[in-house]
């Protein structure tokens, strides 16, 4: 299984080779890559689409009333670890 850095970076640059441009941010415990989906976007291409964000840990699309989509994706990042993986509250 790839690292979750490249894991994201390769669904962003996937998504960005099949038209659609794409927003990566890092956040502390996940990555998140957004696109913009156009209205025309092939039945073809969606199938593509679909396959790229599946390899995500949760993938979803966000339609609102005014016709914007934007399709996202987060791959978790590795959580290091630790004697106690209980946490703080619950030590010995």
């Amino acid at each position: 299984m790839p690292a979750p850095e490249v894991s994201a970076e390769a669904i962003a640059a996937r998504l960005s080779a099949v038209g659609l441009t794409t927003r990566v941010d890092e956040h502390a415990r996940h990555t998140s890559i957004e696109a913009g989906v156009p209205e025309s976007l092939h039945a073809e291409t969606w199938r593509e689409v679909l396959e790229v964000v599946a390899t995500a840990d949760r993938f979803g699309l966000l339609a609102t009333s005014l016709g914007g989509r934007t399709l996202w994706a987060v791959v978790r990042k590795a959580v290091p670890a630790t004697g106690d993986v209980r946490g703080p509250g619950h030590q010995r």
